[in-house]
């Protein structure tokens, strides 16, 4: 080997030596980047020895789209969950002590001591009293479900704005990556940025990707609707500021097709959109056609001549004079105990016990009890309630009360095991994903020091041609 040739191999070494050097510096960077992928030098083999060609960026496509399964659907479960944690805070604690079946089994407790007593106005009274709880526990519910309907909606509403963003934005890396692949130049970093921008939108709606020439990609929904092609596809969506129960949600649409809900407390919705609009529109109404069908019940348990008796409704501004014979949309929020038996109202308790709108104790006899009878009785009597409600359409209000409990205790009873084994494939995904593509300090710091001892021999080489050529220069005189 002459010494010109040494010298181009040295040089050749340190070229590389400090090109290694700096990916790996840059490796180190990053490490705690979890949008960054770890870089690696690459060497070809060359007439003056090993030269670094391009550098690799470490990636495994097939856990890449797992990943992102994996991301919408732990997403969408989280959503269902929470939205299910909120109708379930309405009933109270452990023993459901806000719930209207609750109240209910209170009010029947007490209508049977009247019963027993009555001519004690005091548990007239409270009779009333307890009607009263059960109609704002209705109410307030109804107010409760509604709430959760109209912040779904706005949260539909800014996640739309989010993905129209970040689909913009992952128009401009894309578009770095193709002219840079074409180019033949590095698109690492605009390569880190695009696939950050995945796991984000992968949140908000189910993802699937298609890579095309020049590294190009398209994305599309988990049900083959296109996101981004080239251009992002227009995401639209009316938000509706105020909810009451019958108001129907606007559809959200991508490029012109409408999204669907997710189904079940095992949500098969990817992504928060599908799942804020399975709350909104399939959980919650339901809730609160459940609640609707309770309030229809006890006005017609409690009917007096055909007439509301201690339950009534507001129908608009009017207090109304029907009992509602079908499914009534938002009843429970509009339902009233009659004040003409509330004391603070200028009303008469004992009218529950005499007859609300028809005198029924014309002797005025005191111990007179057949319609507190009758009443008491309601409570344990099969009635039918709409299909529309989820639940047993052919049972007592209080087993009803009970089963619409069981409803939402079944379904986040699945959501919260449904949201742990999402969270567990979500987390042995990503550290899958990250042993491959994540920095481990510990390679590049021993990477660091081998490319110190490749310094050093490539300085010990240039040293001994630098010796050689000086005992040459001598003996030449």
């Amino acid at each position: 080997m002459s010494l010109s040739t040494a010298i181009k191999i040295a040089q050749s070494s340190f070229s590389n030596t400090a090109l290694q050097t700096a990916v790996a510096s840059n490796n180190i960077a990053n490490a705690s980047n979890t949008a960054y992928n770890r870089r690696a030098a690459v060497l070809a083999s060359a007439a003056s020895g090993a030269t670094v060609v391009h550098t690799y960026r470490a990636q495994n496509d097939a856990l890449q789209k797992q990943n992102l399964l994996s991301i919408s659907k732990s997403s969408a479960q989280d959503t269902t969950l929470a939205g299910l944690e909120r109708i379930r805070s309405t009933l109270g604690g452990d023993d459901y002590e806000l719930s209207v079946g609750n109240y209910l089994a209170t009010l029947r407790d007490n209508l049977q001591t009247f019963a027993d007593r009555p001519s004690e106005q005091s548990l007239a009274e409270t009779v009333v009293a307890n009607a009263v709880d059960v109609a704002n526990a209705l109410n307030s519910s109804s107010a409760d479900v509604q709430q959760l309907r109209a912040e779904a909606d706005a949260d539909i509403a800014l996640a739309v704005g989010e993905l129209n963003g970040l689909l913009a934005e992952f128009k401009t890396y894309n578009d770095q990556v193709k002219a840079g692949t074409a180019a033949g130049t590095d698109v690492n970093d605009a390569l880190d940025q695009r696939d950050k921008l995945l796991g984000q939108i992968s949140e908000i709606v189910g993802l699937t990707t298609v890579t095309r020439t020049n590294n190009d990609m398209a994305l599309y929904t988990s049900d083959g609707t296109v996101l981004f092609e080239t251009v992002p596809r227009e995401v639209t969506f009316a938000p509706t500021t105020t909810y009451t129960a019958g108001t129907v949600g606007n559809q959200l649409y991508i490029d012109g097709v409408a999204v669907e809900a997710g189904v079940g407390g095992n949500t098969s919705a990817q992504g928060s959109i599908p799942a804020l609009l399975q709350l909104r529109d399939d959980i919650a109404p339901t809730y609160q056609t459940q609640l609707d069908e309770m309030a229809r019940a006890v006005i017609t348990m409690f009917e007096d001549n055909n007439l509301p008796g201690l339950f009534t409704w507001m129908d608009g501004p009017l207090e109304s004079n029907v009992v509602p014979a079908t499914l009534t949309d938002g009843l429970a929020a509009n339902i009233i105990v009659n004040p003409d038996l509330i004391t603070a109202a200028g009303g008469n308790p004992m009218l529950l016990r005499d007859g609300v709108n028809l005198n029924q104790n014309t002797n005025n006899d005191a111990s007179f009890s057949t319609l507190l009878d009758s009443y008491a009785a309601a409570f344990a009597a099969d009635m039918t309630f709409d299909v529309a409600t989820g639940i047993d359409t052919g049972t007592s209000i209080l087993n009803f009360s009970t089963n619409s409990i069981g409803w939402v205790e079944q379904l986040r009873s699945a959501a919260v095991t449904a949201s742990d084994d999402k969270a567990a494939l979500l987390s042995r995904t990503q550290s899958s994903l990250q042993n491959v593509t994540a920095v481990s300090l510990d390679e590049e710091l021993s990477l660091l020091l081998d490319l110190e001892q490749s310094y050093k021999a490539s300085a010990k080489l240039v040293s001994t041609v630098e010796e050689m050529m000086n005992a040459l220069l001598q003996a030449a005189g």
